[in-house]
């Protein structure tokens, strides 16, 4: 497999479910991964970790991610995911969550390059399909050691390196540092993926060429707008309307009907998603270039650079707006029990009147980006 000239679906916990995924493939995407998956429970046969190894049918090119510290476990987990279909096998070297670093796993391994590239090396004699590895800065702020690490993995045989433009300390609080990210690409011969904070065609252009990485990874982006990956392919902007966008959340609804099944087992499952999957679609804005190109480059983080000053909008829209969570779980089961997009639209309405969108004395919406 060729890592270069890739627009790749980041490896999303939780917002990477399979539905999910078919709902970026039909904006776009390409190349899709699936969320982490522990390799230690991978070996103890676990239901729901080798679920998260599942592709569908139309993911032609699908990477499973695993988290492992030791060598055996990744392997195996590595075993089990190409046995399932996946075209390569990427190890999480950058998750921050506490959960995953007290197991020695994720981030924590950017601390450890020769041990780190000991485990590539082992994957890499093990597994029949590529292996590579994602990777943050550094652990902190003044720990920035990605270029001994990105080394160590090249040198491993790992077949690509994906550079998250931050650090373990930093999580999603500061910018994406594409500096470095370019940097690291410049160092390795191997192809680099640039990840951090593409919300934009115009931006995810701009950063992809000027850093030089041989591809580009969405994340948030996509969780944000699902149809980023016809924008860069397109290079232009698709700016649905309220209606339109509900249209898409619809969809979403109905590929997990079809996923977990139409019954109380399925909706109960769906509803640990669907809801949850708005606190992103809430965060929508149409980011045109004409309006914001220099904006995107003095708050490249984003969630500083959401504007609200929009006169006269929807009720719809207000409404797909709020971020309020038992907002969101109110439209996930609308959109759930809804035969069709005029209906969902309908009864979205009717809840807008039920529970008023909440608006700031200015008119501009309460929002409170994370």
């Amino acid at each position: 497999m060729d890592f270069r000239g890739l627009v790749l679906l980041a490896p999303l916990t939780k917002g990477g479910n399979l539905p999910f995924r078919r709902l970026c493939l039909q904006h776009g995407c390409v190349v899709t991964m699936g969320e982490m998956a522990y390799a230690y429970q991978v070996v103890r046969r676990s239901k729901s970790e080798l679920a998260l190894l599942r592709k569908h049918p139309d993911e032609s090119c699908f990477g499973a991610q695993i988290a492992a510290s030791r060598a055996p476990d990744a392997i195996t987990a590595s075993l089990a995911a190409v046995e399932r279909g996946a075209t390569w096998v990427d190890l999480n070297c950058g998750c921050p969550i506490h959960d995953t670093v007290k197991r020695g796993m994720g981030a924590t391994l950017l601390q450890r390059p020769a041990q780190l590239g000991k485990l590539v090396a082992e994957m890499v004699q093990a597994v029949p399909v590529p292996v590579t590895v994602k990777i943050r800065l550094g652990w902190t702020e003044s720990e920035q050691n990605a270029s001994e690490v990105a080394k160590a993995i090249e040198e491993a045989g790992a077949k690509a390196i994906t550079v998250h433009g931050r650090t373990r300390e930093q999580r999603y609080s500061r910018a994406a540092d594409w500096d470095s990210i370019a940097r690291i690409a410049a160092e390795r011969t191997i192809p680099v993926i640039g990840n951090g904070d593409l919300l934009t065609w115009y931006e995810t252009h701009e950063r992809w060429q000027k850093s030089g990485v041989a591809s580009v990874m969405i994340g948030r982006g996509a969780l944000i707008k699902p149809w980023i990956f016809r924008e860069i392919a397109e290079k232009k902007a698709w700016e649905p309307d309220a209606r339109e966008r509900l249209g898409v959340y619809h969809d979403l609804a109905q590929k997990m009907k079809t996923h977990f099944r139409d019954d109380e087992k399925g909706h109960e499952r769906a509803m640990r998603f669907l809801p949850w999957h708005f606190e992103f679609f809430c965060r929508y804005r149409p980011l045109s270039a004409q309006r914001f190109v220099d904006s995107a480059r003095q708050h490249p983080l984003m969630q500083t650079r959401f504007p609200d000053d929009e006169p006269g909008l929807s009720v719809l829209e207000l409404l797909l707006r709020d971020v309020r969570p038992e907002l969101h779980t109110k439209l996930a089961e609308l959109l759930w029990a809804a035969p069709d997009v005029a209906v969902a639209e309908e009864r979205a309405l009717a809840l807008a009147a039920e529970m008023p969108p909440i608006v700031g004395e200015a008119g501009e919406m309460a929002t409170a980006h994370g």
